[in-house]
């Protein structure tokens, strides 16, 4: 395995390795930008804190955990020879890209996706292998899969530097719903396939943005938004059902909404 370091391939191209620092994959490149994993020592419950960064070359996108028609979220697969196991990757706020003929989700600069994961096997120094897939996209999307491995020792960083990437990275996620900003209200009409929303903002919260990601076979569209008094918002959001489940009730939908410099993110779950 240790020939899989740095190497990668590419749908249209090759990804080329790059130096990298101790606490880091190395970095790897493809025609719309570079990516690499970095990742703190174990805890003592074995959870390994870590992140996927992606550097996006100018005029280059990358995608949302709910791209749209045709994207390609981020997908880490770990071997598992290395006793590591993924569970949770975190996504910071996106933004809303349409061109009038599509419409999609996801970042237009470089991002972090914070990864949660756990040792379940083994002690001392760790080693990471990870399988990447993603997609980037200038006028097109190009799927992209990279191998990427790093060692991880198990008495801390060896550049301190790779501890404040990660935290950042988690600063970056939308905080949890609290007493000024949360659903207050959420109901899926079956009949006509759309979901109504309300939400309470925070003080000076304004130009909220929604968005929304569901099991497979449930897409959403468009939100159409309306702000009401003290702070609350009431949106419809057109549900696209595109395979023979057409129920909703026990699936989990994330919610994201960001407003202002304050986002926010939940899980609906309907009776």
């Amino acid at each position: 395995m240790a020939q899989l370091i740095g190497a990668a391939t590419l749908v249209g191209g090759f990804f080329l390795p790059l130096s990298a620092n101790a606490a880091t994959s190395e970095w790897v490149t493809s025609p719309g930008g570079m990516i690499r994993l970095v990742a703190a020592s174990p805890k003592q419950d074995g959870t390994i804190p870590a992140t996927l960064e992606i550097k996006l070359n100018p005029g280059w996108k990358t995608y949302w955990r709910e791209p749209g028609a045709s994207g390609i979220p981020p997908q880490v697969t770990l071997d598992p020879a290395g006793g590591v196991v993924l569970e949770k990757i975190g996504f910071p706020v996106p933004k809303t890209f349409d061109d009038g003929v599509v419409r999609y989700v996801g970042y237009d600069k470089p991002v972090a996706f914070p990864l949660t994961l756990k040792r379940v096997s083994g002690d001392g120094d760790v080693t990471i292998r990870a399988s990447v897939f993603l997609g980037i996209c200038e006028d097109i999307c190009i799927p992209v899969q990279g191998e990427l491995t790093l060692a991880v020792k198990e008495d801390g960083f060896d550049n301190p530097l790779d501890g404040a990437r990660i935290d950042d990275a988690v600063a970056a996620l939308p905080e949890a719903p609290s007493a000024d900003f949360s659903v207050t209200a959420s109901r899926f009409d079956a009949d006509k396939a759309v979901l109504h929303l309300s939400v309470r903002l925070p003080a000076g919260g304004k130009d909220p943005e929604l968005f929304l990601a569901g099991p497979t076979g449930f897409a959403f569209g468009k939100p159409e938004m309306q702000p009401e008094g003290d702070g609350e918002l009431r949106a419809i959001v057109p549900v696209k059902l595109a395979g023979k489940d057409r129920e909703l009730k026990g699936k989990p939908i994330v919610l994201t909404v960001r407003t202002a410099n304050r986002s926010m993110e939940t899980t609906l779950a309907f009776d």
